[in-house]
């Protein structure tokens, strides 16, 4: 395959295809119509509480990205064989490599900072749970637990059975991109329900103070205090379900209580 002669250094240095050997065989389909991409990319984590920035910028020809610098790794890395001779060659030039491990300042942490602020403060993630069936006539039901707009990618979401955790019939869902910074992910719990069993979904997560348990058909919720008195929310935004007319509120709890909170809710917390 042959070397697009687009792919100079940046900064207008010389790259391995130029004027003088653009007819070269390693060079000839420059000639041919191609499309080529440039993207940074910016990667944010705190991973074990530890913030991490990686910053990549990758080169794509034709749809397929051949060549890439990682700031991890510090050096342009070949992803493809055409993309072979411009890693090493830009990996050579000292001044170009400097730059680019900057970037990861530069570009990322800067930009980070400015825009950090507006979008990327820690979400609460919305827990909802819906049964389905893959076959109506099947004893099997399917328990989907959904977690959404949450932010950061780093959430845990485990299924528990009449108070334990449920290890058969799990299946795990990835981290989607909701395009906002936020994500969603899905867990879900295949099992034969028998009478008097109870299912709920647990979400641990670095936004949450506690633990989020929302229960299959009701939520669980802390003892009630006396009636007319107020349970303060502690900053927690309850997502709301209706049932036979009234609310009822879901929101994370500190000691389990089986029950439902309906009436009316206010800024300040939960009244019935």
């Amino acid at each position: 395959s042959g070397f697009p002669r687009w792919l100079q250094a940046p900064g207008g240095g010389e790259a391995p295809c130029s004027e003088d050997n653009r007819l070269e065989s390693a060079c000839w389909d420059m000639l041919l119509p191609f499309l080529a991409q440039w993207t940074y990319e910016c990667r944010f984590s705190n991973a074990m509480g530890q913030e991490q920035v990686h910053f990549f910028d990758r080169y794509i020809y034709d749809r397929q990205e051949i060549v890439h610098f990682d700031s991890t790794l510090g050096r342009y890395e070949a992803v493809t064989p055409l993309g072979e001779p411009a890693a090493n060659y830009w990996n050579s030039q000292k001044e170009l490599v400097h730059y680019k491990r900057s970037e990861v300042d530069r570009f990322c942490r800067h930009n980070f900072q400015i825009l950090g602020t507006l979008h990327l403060s820690r979400q609460l993630p919305t827990v909802t749970i819906s049964p389905t069936k893959d076959d109506p006539l099947s004893p099997h039901t399917l328990l989907l637990c959904t977690a959404a707009s949450f932010y950061p990618q780093e959430i845990e979401i485990r299924w528990l059975k009449n108070g334990r955790r449920a290890t058969e019939g799990v299946f795990y869902g990835e981290e989607l991109h909701n395009g906002d910074w936020t994500y969603q992910t899905q867990v879900m719990l295949e099992d034969t329900p028998q009478r008097g069993d109870i299912y709920a979904c647990q979400v641990e997560h670095s936004s949450l103070e506690t633990l989020l348990t929302v229960q299959w058909g009701t939520a669980l919720l802390p003892p009630f205090p006396l009636r007319g008195h107020s349970w303060k929310l502690g900053g927690y935004s309850p997502s709301l379900s209706w049932a036979r007319g009234r609310a009822a509120a879901l929101f994370p709890v500190e000691s389990p209580y089986q029950g439902v909170h309906p009436e009316r809710l206010s800024s300040a917390g939960l009244h019935w």
